[in-house]
C-alpha cells in the first residue's frame, strides 16, 4: 500500500467504539508481566506491528503467551538470554523501555530495529543507565541501536532529567526496581504516567510528589496485571479533529483513556473552540470515558505547556490550526525532531505544501490560519504524519504516500476513516 486518495468529507454524525487500543498500555501490559508472578491476562491488547514485536520480545524473553484472539495471558519465570536478535520494528518506546527492563537481567541482548529506528537517539536512556552500572554498547557511542546490553548490578540514583520523556522516565523506573537501593527520579514537567500507575497496581513500591519520583528495589515478585486495555487517545484525536473542522459534524469516541496526562490535546482543541465534553464509565488501572466533540468555528492558541502531555498528537493539532483563525505558535516542542520523523520539518514541509504559511523555529512552528489546498505529501515513513494529512484531505483532498508505517499503531484506521469519506487506496 504505497498511496491513498482522499476525498473531501460532507457533515457527518458517527460514534466509534473501535478506536485503536492503548499503544503505550499495550507495550507496557507486556513487558511487565516479565516482573509478575503468576499469569498476566490482557483483552483488548493493540494488535499492530509496535506492539507486536514486544509481545514477540517478550516470548524470546522466555514467557510463555498464549493469545487466544480475545485474551492474551503471559507467564514468566524470569528473563532469560533470547536466542534471537530482539526487534523492536518502529517502536522508540520498545527499544527505550527495554533497555531498561533488560539492563539488570541476567544474560547477553541485542536490540535492534526497522531503519527509521536505527536512527533515532538512544543516549537519553543509554547514558544514564551506564552511568549506574548498565553495559551497553552500540554505534556513536551506544547512541544508535543496534544496541548490545549486558545484564549488570545496577547502583542506586537521584537523577534529574533535563527532558520531560515518559520513555526515559520509564526506563529509568525499570532500572530502579533492581538497583541496589531507593531509586529518584526528577524531571522538569510531568511526563505521562502509565508506568508508574501500573507497576503501583501491581504492587511496586513507588511514591509519586510532584516531580519526583521515588522507587524502592523489588524484594519479590509483583502480582501480574488483569487489564483491559483502553482506546488510544492519541489515535482517537484524528478523528476528534476531523469532526472539529468538519462542519455541522460530530462524532463519540468511546472507552478511552481519560488520563489527564494523555488528553491534553483535547483541552488544546478546546481552547480552539471546538465543543468537547467527557463522560467517565470506569476507574481502575486508568481513568476510562468516552469523548464527544463537535464542529465550531476554531480560532488560534498558543501551545507551550505541557508539551509531554500532548507531543504525538502535535501533528494533527496543526491540520487543526491551519483551519482556524488567525496565527497558532507551537513552542518547547524540540522533541519533535527526534520522533520517527522529524516532526517540525515534516509537519511545516506538509502545510507549505497544502498552500498553508508556517514558520519554523528549532523548538515549533507558527502556523497561519487559511485554506487548506489538496497537495501530495509524503510520510516520511512516519504514522502519524500520514495520518494527519489524511485528516486534512477531509477539508480539500489529498493524497498522501508511504503508508504501510500506519500499521505500525492504528492497523484499522482506513476501516473508520471510510464511515466519513471515500478514499482509495494504491
Amino acid at each position: 500500500m504505497s498511496k491513498v486518495i482522499v476525498s473531501p468529507a460532507q457533515k457527518f454524525s458517527l460514534s466509534i467504539e473501535k478506536i485503536a487500543p492503548d499503544k503505550s498500555i499495550s507495550h507496557r501490559s507486556a513487558m511487565f508481566a516479565m516482573l509478575a508472578s503468576g499469569t498476566t491476562e490482557i483483552t483488548n491488547f493493540l494488535r499492530a506491528e509496535d506492539t507486536l514485536n514486544s509481545l514477540k520480545i517478550v516470548k524470546n524473553l522466555g514467557a510463555t503467551v498464549v493469545d487466544d484472539g480475545e485474551v492474551i495471558t503471559i507467564s514468566s519465570d524470569g528473563i532469560k538470554e533470547p536466542f534471537e536478535i530482539l526487534d523492536c520494528g518502529n517502536s522508540g518506546t520498545g527499544m527505550r523501555l527495554f533497555c531498561g527492563l533488560l539492563s539488570s537481567a541476567n544474560g547477553h541482548f541485542v536490540v535492534t530495529g526497522d531503519k527509521y529506528l536505527r536512527k533515532r537517539p538512544m543516549k537519553r536512556v543509554t547514558n544514564p543507565l551506564r552511568e549506574i552500572g548498565a553495559i551497553i554498547d552500540g554505534r556513536e557511542d551506544s547512541n544508535l541501536a543496534p544496541l548490545s546490553i549486558r545484564g549488570a548490578s545496577l547502583k542506586a540514583f537521584d537523577y534529574e532529567s533535563k527532558i520531560a520523556s515518559a520513555q526515559v522516565k520509564s526506563c529509568m523506573i525499570l532500572a530502579a526496581l533492581h538497583a541496589d537501593g531507593t531509586c529518584t527520579y526528577t524531571e522538569p514537567e510531568l511526563s505521562r504516567d502509565h508506568t508508574e500507575r501500573m507497576l503501583k497496581g501491581m504492587g511496586a513500591d513507588i511514591q509519586v510528589d510532584g516531580l519526583k519520583t521515588t522507587i524502592a528495589p523489588m524484594k519479590e515478585l509483583l502480582s501480574p496485571l488483569t487489564i483491559r486495555v483502553p482506546a488510544d487517545p492519541s489515535s482517537a484525536f484524528f478523528f476528534a479533529v476531523a469532526a472539529a473542522v468538519t462542519p455541522d459534524s460530530d462524532i463519540v469516541l468511546q472507552g478511552i483513556t481519560l488520563n489527564p496526562t494523555r488528553i491534553e490535546a483535547f483541552k488544546a482543541l478546546e481552547r480552539m473552540g471546538a465543543d468537547i465534553r467527557y463522560e467517565l464509565t470506569d476507574n481502575k488501572y486508568e481513568p476510562i470515558g468516552d469523548i464527544y466533540v463537535k464542529y465550531a468555528p476554531l480560532h488560534a492558541i498558543t501551545v507551550e505547556d505541557n508539551i509531554s502531555w500532548l507531543i504525538d498528537e502535535l501533528p494533527v493539532l496543526s491540520i487543526a490550526f491551519a483551519c482556524a483563525e488567525g496565527e497558532s505558535v507551537i513552542k518547547n516542542a524540540e522533541e519533535l525532531r527526534v520522533k520517527e520523523s522529524d516532526r517540525i520539518s515534516t509537519v511545516v514541509e506538509g502545510l507549505r505544501a497544502c498552500g498553508i504559511e508556517v514558520h519554523e523555529y528549532k523548538d515549533g512552528y507558527k502556523v497561519v490560519g487559511g485554506e487548506l489546498k489538496s497537495a501530495t505529501v509524503d510520510s516520511d515513513g512516519d504514522h502519524r504524519i500520514a495520518m494527519s494529512f489524511i485528516i486534512a484531505g477531509l477539508r480539500c483532498g489529498m493524497e498522501v504516500t508511504d503508508l504501510d508505517c500506519i500499521n505500525t499503531s492504528f492497523p484499522n484506521f482506513f476501516e473508520l476513516l471510510q464511515k466519513i469519506t471515500n478514499i482509495e487506496l494504491k
